[in-house]
């Protein structure tokens, strides 16, 4: 008899038997990664999401430290691929207790000179895929939170003071803060909770597009309250919590896991 997909979640833990979409895995070293295992680890079933075919290789050879997780293609560019996602997911997954955002892109020429030569198309870019995103995957995601849940999504301190090359990604994280305010506000009612972490540089694949990135960790190493840069699991236990019913009473935060920074620059 082939046994279900959740069959072995029961492990003691915060997520008890609990199901979990994760978006934005790209490798060993993203904080979707960290935060897909720390789920896994309190308990939780996860689900992860692929963008095109052509990746779907690599994350099955990450899944498989999970068991039998569900992999399923899901552009957030597109609002057909995603409510295609959701169908497939609901097959796997018909309840769902939470997920967690980790989707951002911008162009690489709008990362790099100066914020005023950001273009249109890439402003456009960076706001539909960093920032509608989290909109356009709630929307469909609620209809599989019939027992309530929790929504966490990334941003970063560029969102609310100049970062030294972050350009362009800057005011979209800022336009994804407010969106977790108003998610909040309209989906309480259902019990859903919507919050973002906002973490300390982390030596991500994807940080390495932002020129001087190494200078940055270095400066934030010196002036920290902690005297230290964050690491992906220190997020991801941020994230189990804010998933978990130890947060059951947050929602439309913002949570610094940034060794303090946010506090002293």
């Amino acid at each position: 008899m082939r046994l279900p997909f959740w069959y072995g979640c029961a492990v003691s833990g915060l997520l008890q038997d609990r199901n979990y979409l994760v978006l934005g895995v790209a490798n060993q070293r993203s904080i979707a990664w960290a935060a897909a295992k720390a789920i896994r680890a309190q308990g939780g079933c996860v689900a992860l999401t692929y963008q095109a075919e052509r990746l779907k290789g690599r994350l099955r050879k990450l899944s498989a430290e999970l068991g039998d997780t569900p992999l399923i293609e899901c552009d957030v560019s597109s609002d057909a691929a995603i409510a295609r996602a959701m169908q497939e997911l609901a097959e796997r997954m018909p309840v769902l207790h939470g997920l967690v955002h980790s989707v951002a892109y911008a162009p690489a020429e709008d990362l790099q000179g100066s914020f005023v030569e950001t273009t249109r198309a890439g402003f456009a870019a960076a706001n539909d895929v960093s920032a509608y995103s989290l909109i356009a995957v709630g929307r469909e995601a609620r209809h599989l939170m019939t027992s309530g849940g929790a929504i966490v999504t990334m941003t970063y301190a560029g969102s609310q003071r100049v970062i030294p090359n972050y350009n362009v990604m800057g005011p979209a994280k800022a336009s994804l803060e407010s969106s977790v305010r108003y998610l909040a506000a309209d989906l309480g009612p259902s019990d859903i909770r919507v919050n973002a972490v906002s973490a300390g540089p982390i030596h991500t694949v994807a940080a390495r597009s932002i020129k001087d990135f190494a200078e940055m960790l270095t400066m934030m190493e010196r002036h920290t309250p902690l005297r230290r840069n964050v690491t992906a699991e220190e997020v991801a236990d941020a994230i189990v919590f804010l998933l978990s019913d130890l947060a059951r009473a947050v929602t439309g935060e913002i949570l610094h896991v940034d060794a303090g920074a946010h506090a002293v620059t």
